[in-house]
Formats: structure tokens, sequence, C-alpha cells
């Protein structure tokens, strides 16, 4: 691991070297360090650091739009002084409705710096999912866009609110929200321009926003981020500043960003991989991230090119998009160097086997990553398909779930976790129904540890299939179906069964131009793994497309078991 201790005026640490190829991971240490920032965990405290460190530097790329790391502090402190003048305080509840790039960072930073509570809105709601999560939040205030990519806001807001004519709203469905600002000049009685919010500013004196700042504390709540709720009404997890500023500093050891690192991802910032895992990572090494209004596979790939973008973070799916693309070869892309997507490094970094590279387990309750190897390196050979090991800070159990008891080194149950990242609570949920009494978060996720403290995912819990008696993890089926080089994708899940309560059942999807039948699926499948674990039921498809994909860039699992369900139970 890098030196932990903290180098320079302001406490960042030090690059780590990029690494010359990959490298076979060496068995995790058990006493990796904790590497926390040496300045006091807040949002106000970061931002200062970082225009310390960095000012000059880009910080975020959006066409035009090019903000350094003092533009930033400034946009934000401008924001920040609005809000104290229209009464937001420590606690207010803010949200925030707009698209990734940096007027979303300038908005985010101010709300951190002032200790309000930013509620995370998701640009792909319609109107009756933003009706749910404004009420759910109880927003007070919402910053938004007016429209991004054939969505308008304003008139999704008019059609749930019902906000009146007067700039002060009264909404009897939504009775916190008082005020809505947009960006550019809103055409809307009710919706004040963000012009405006930045001139009431102007009354408020950089001494009073320091005073403000000054009673910023790592224990504040900062954000709410909402799952995605694929398979329930989704969770509003509350982070606080400590969390948000510690966790990607401390994720940073098993990283090698620099300060000349440009990071592109469509993965947006209102969730924690967007928001925590690239933003705040690069805001602790002086990094800049590139930003475009839509993952399109042409244009992605010139923006790399022109931006000359050395990281890219994005969704399996992603890579046939792009490497199918009849730009894919004309473009330069040598200045890519690392990321999740293997075919768009060189030569010589790439792994290839997807099992082999290092992944991570995480989720929004624990602000990304909570067990996590070194990114960039090969696994051996005997820790394929492994998740890391746990994240410094983080403790982790495995319980079987009936009986409640830890389970063995080595067998499946549930994965439990507590530590410095887990969020502070559920909005809205009693502690009592979010924790176990000694602060456990039951995770619902299916895994084991090794004895060498590799970390190994098989899938939900709840989507653990029960067939004529036998449990089956839908997870161990699928990298079975997915080691033949054809596959791109399996997806497994149980349909009903009138007698042996379910059937194990697959989707596959083939790389383009590949063939393979449902029978030879089955019969690979039966000569390695165990006969009841086996599907009975195999669908082939020839693209991703052909299945249900949430939002998030994950597959909808729910609408898979649909599928299945109707063709082969229907």
């Amino acid at each position: 691991m890098p030196d932990p201790t903290p180098t320079g005026p302001v406490g960042l640490p030090d690059p780590a070297p990029a690494p010359i190829g990959p490298v076979i991971l060496p068995v995790p240490a058990p006493t990796d360090p904790i590497e926390f920032p040496s300045y006091e965990p807040t949002i106000p405290a970061m931002i200062r650091a970082a225009v310390h460190a960095h000012g000059e530097r880009l910080l975020g790329v959006l066409e035009d739009q090019r903000m350094t790391y003092a533009d930033a502090d400034a946009a934000s402190a401008a924001i920040a002084k609005g809000l104290l003048a229209i009464g937001v305080g420590k606690g207010t509840r803010v949200g925030l409705l707009a698209p990734n790039g940096p007027d979303w960072i300038a908005a985010w930073l101010a709300i951190g710096r002032i200790g309000a509570l930013g509620v995370m809105l998701n640009t792909y709601y319609k109107a009756r999912e933003l009706d749910w999560a404004l009420r759910h939040a109880d927003v007070q205030v919402l910053l938004c866009a007016p429209r991004h990519l054939g969505h308008d806001y304003l008139d999704r807001l008019e059609e749930i609110a019902d906000p009146g004519d007067d700039p002060a709203i009264r909404s009897l469905s939504h009775p916190y929200l008082r005020s809505v600002w947009a960006w550019g000049q809103p055409d809307r009685p009710w919706a004040r321009s963000m012009d405006d919010l930045l001139a009431a500013g102007e009354a408020v004196s950089d001494e009073h926003l320091a005073a403000a700042e000054a009673q910023v504390t790592p224990a504040d709540e900062f954000v709410v981020v909402y799952t995605s709720g694929s398979t329930a009404a989704p969770k509003g997890a509350i982070h606080a500043q400590g969390a948000m500023v510690r966790h990607a500093h401390n994720l940073g050891q098993y990283r090698d960003l620099t300060p000349d690192d440009r990071l592109y991802t469509p993965m947006p910032l209102f969730w924690v991989g967007g928001m925590s895992f690239t933003l705040v990572a690069a805001i602790h090494v002086g990094a800049a991230m590139v930003f475009e209004e839509r993952f399109d596979p042409g244009e992605t790939l010139a923006l790399i090119e022109r931006e000359q973008v050395t990281i890219v973070a994005g969704w399996p799916h992603m890579s046939r998009m792009l490497t199918d693309h009849p730009d894919f070869e004309k473009r330069d892309l040598s200045s890519v160097r690392g990321g999740s997507l293997d075919v768009l490094l060189p030569p010589e970094l790439r792994i290839g086997d997807v099992e082999l590279r290092v992944n991570s387990l995480g989720m929004t309750e624990t602000l990304g990553p909570h067990t996590l190897g070194v990114m960039g390196n090969q696994l051996p050979e005997e820790k394929w398909g492994s998740f890391g090991w746990t994240v410094p800070g983080m403790e982790h159990r495995i319980v079987d779930p009936v009986t409640g008891d830890d389970c063995p080194t080595g067998e499946q149950g549930e994965v439990w976790v507590r530590g410095y990242a887990l969020m502070s609570g559920l909005y809205k949920v009693e502690r009592a129904d979010a924790f176990t009494p000694d602060g456990w978060y039951r995770t619902g996720d299916g895994g084991y540890f090794d004895d060498d403290g590799y970390f190994f995912f098989t899938g939900r819990m709840g989507d653990l299939i029960k067939s004529a008696g036998m449990n089956i993890a839908p997870r161990e089926v699928e990298l079975v179906l997915e080691e033949p080089e054809e596959v791109m994708h399996a997806f497994v899940c149980g349909v009903p069964h009138p007698d042996r309560l379910e059937d194990v059942a697959a989707a596959v999807v083939l790389r383009p131009g590949q063939s393979l039948t449902a029978e030879q699926l089955i019969a690979y499948t039966a000569a390695r793994v165990a006969s009841y674990k086996v599907p009975r039921h195999l669908a082939v498809y020839d693209t991703p497309d052909e299945l249900p994909w949430l939002d998030s860039g994950k597959i909808d699992r729910i609408g898979v078991q649909q599928i299945l369900t109707e063709r082969f139970t229907g």
C-alpha cells in the first residue's frame, strides 16, 4: 500500500505511481491503514484544501464550460450566500435536480458549505417519481435545471405540486416546498432564476459565509441519496459530511489517481458511484471530471480523444457499444490508462478475463465500496471472481439468515456491515428498523470470506432460488454460463413450478457475431455444477437491448424474471 503519511501544506496525499501492466495482487494485509485527510472532514474544509493545492487546475468540463477548482470555490460561495440570504441554514432540505456538469458541482458544494441537507434527485424521474421523492424528503428549496434531454422539469413540477402564480410557493401536496430556483430564465411565475438567487447573495458578506462554514461539523447530515428502488420502494440513505469526505480519501489508497488525470463517466452525480467514488475522489487529488450531455458511442469516443481522458468508468454494456461503433478504430484513445472498461486500455494493461479483474461490493448505504482490491490489478487465479477485501475502517459479519449466528469462514451467509462509511440512517425510518441494536446493517447481499480475507459475492439473499428443497445462488450459475467466450452476459433467476416451487431459468446474451444454442449452454453448465443448479429453461439473446435495464445501467432482474416466467410457464 502507498505510504499513508499525509504530505503537503494541506495534508493531501502524494499520488501513487501508475502501474506498469496488470500485476497479480498479493494476499491482503489485515493491517492496511485507514487513510483519512489531515484536515477536518467537512465540505468547507475539503474545498479550501483543494483550492489551496490545485486552484488553477480543471475540475469540471462540459462542452464549452471549463471550471477550475478556483472557479468552483467562487461559484459555490456565491450560491451558498444566496441560500443564506433566503433563509437556508443548518439542516434545511435543499433538493438538487440537474444533470452532470459544473453547475451541479457548484450547487452541491454550496449546500455542503453551509450545512444544509442536500436531497439528490434523479434526472430520469418521471412526474410520479419526482412527486414521491419531493414529498418523502420534505424538500423546502429546490435548485433545478428547467429541462434536460426531453425532460421538462418545470412542466412536471407544475403537474404534481400546483405551485400557483406566486414565487412564495404554498402547495398543499408539498407543504414544505417554499421556492424553486432554476438555471437560465424560467418561464413560470412561481419559478425564480438562479441569477436572482445570486443577486440576493450579494447582500451576504464573506465574513457571514465564513461564520456559517465554521459551524459545519463532520457529524452534520449532508446528503440524502435514494436507492434505485428496483425491488421495493426507494430508500433515502442519509450520509454525514465526515463520511462523504473520508470515504473517497480512504479508498484512494487502492487507486492511482493523480492531478493529471481526467475522469470520464456517464454515471450520474446524484448516485454514490458518480458522487463519492468519482467526484470526491477527483477533488482529493486535484483531477478533472469530463462530462457530456448524454452517452452516445460516437460522441463519447470523440470526447475521450479530444479531452485526452485518462480514466473511463462505466457499465459493462458500454464496452460493446463503443467497440462496435465504426469510429472505434479511427479514434486515438492512447490517453486512456485506467478505468472499468478493459477494451479501452492499452493491450499491455488489459486483463481480459473479467473475473480476474479487481472488483468491489458496494451500495448506496455505504457510499460505495465496502470491499475492494487495488484497482487495475489482476487477481490470483485461485481468487477468480472475488470482490477484494474489507475496506480499512469497515467491518463485516457473514450471518446465517435463519439462526442469526455467524457463519464459518468459507460458508455463505448474509453480509452485515458497519463502520465509518455506513449511512447515519434511512430518511423517515426509525433507527431500530434500519440497524441492529449494535449498529450492524443487514445488506441483503449473500457471500463469504475465504481464509485469506478475500470476499466472494454470491447474489442477493432475496434472489436465492428455492427448487425442490435446494437453495441455489443465481450468481454461481451465472459465472459458469459466462465462461464461454461467446457469452457476454448471463442472468439467472427462478420461475414458478407447481411441484418444485421454482425452476432455475437463465437469459444469456451472446457477443456480436457469436452463436450458441440453449441446449449447448445447458450441457456446458451440467458438466460443471450440481444437477439441481442446471437451468431447466434458458433463452438466448443476440444483444443486451432485448432485455430490460434500469436507468442505473444495471439489469432489471424483476423484468428479466417476468420475461422468463411468461416465456417458459405462461
